[in-house]
């Protein structure tokens, strides 16, 4: 069976970031965070919280040499807050984002052969320092019609395509099911055929639109619980959404909805 988790970014939004993880944990969730640079990690790490994702490079891009260097240097940085945390997932983009979630070094139209040949051999090389070091690194599927439009290799089509040909286990898909939903739908067979092929690290969820808990929207999300369960799906399925409401009102929603 799968474990839930939620993201403490987006939650209990009115108490510090240590405190938010604390109540996640009392609540039974396991603990998701972004950027840990804006964090203070020994606060975090005196918490009871299992940190189990959390942002896995500082800045850079998977589509040019001077991209993929500085992507790298940032994503052995991460490591070391990882260990810190007992933190084993290390989330990936296509290209570095800013505050509002907009690409640092846009990208016009689809990559081109050469962006696509510079992403493998780069997440190749973060596969190797994922499993040197013990931990997985997923690379997370977006949309570009509503929240971050010029990133490259955002749908999750790309995602899948880029973990299967580089093929290690130091990484995998971090499967946004409300990214998907925007970008292109049918979650229910996206959820399978990545399934099927070994490629997911964890699954995110949020419902469309507005980015709120499952319930609020128009996704299925007991069709998707259900379909994980009858798969034996046993990783992570987590909240990455704003509370419609109040913050213990969207937990219940979310754990009703996956609740089999």
């Amino acid at each position: 069976m799968y474990t839930l988790a939620v993201c403490a970014e987006t939650v209990f939004q009115e108490l510090p970031i240590e405190e938010r993880a604390r109540r996640l944990h009392e609540a039974g969730f396991q603990v998701e965070i972004w950027d840990w640079t804006r964090h203070d990690l020994d606060a975090l790490a005196r918490t009871p919280a299992d940190f189990v994702s959390m942002t896995g490079y500082i800045s850079g891009s998977l589509t040019d040499e001077g991209g993929a260097a500085e992507l790298l240097r940032t994503a052995e940085e991460s490591l070391k807050a990882a260990e810190h945390l007992g933190c084993a997932r290390l989330n990936l983009h296509g290209t570095g984002l800013d505050g509002r979630g907009l690409p640092v070094v846009p990208v016009r139209g689809e990559p081109t052969e050469e962006m696509w040949a510079a992403a493998r051999r780069t997440l190749t090389r973060v596969a190797e320092l994922g499993e040197s070091a013990g931990v997985v690194f997923t690379l997370e599927n977006l949309n570009t019609a509503v929240d971050h439009p010029g990133v490259p290799f955002a749908r999750a089509a790309d995602t899948f395509a880029l973990v299967a040909a580089v093929d290690r286990p130091g990484l995998r898909m971090n499967l946004d099911l409300y990214h998907a939903q925007i970008g292109e739908g049918n979650l229910i067979e996206l959820v399978r055929a990545a399934h099927r092929a070994g490629l997911i690290g964890e699954i995110q969820v949020a419902d469309v639109p507005g980015r709120h808990e499952p319930g609020t929207g128009e996704i299925n999300y007991p069709a998707v619980a259900r379909a994980l369960v009858d798969l034996g799906y046993e990783g992570t399925v987590a909240l990455e959404g704003r509370p419609s409401a109040d913050t213990e009102s969207a937990l219940a929603r979310f754990r009703s909805a996956f609740t089999v």
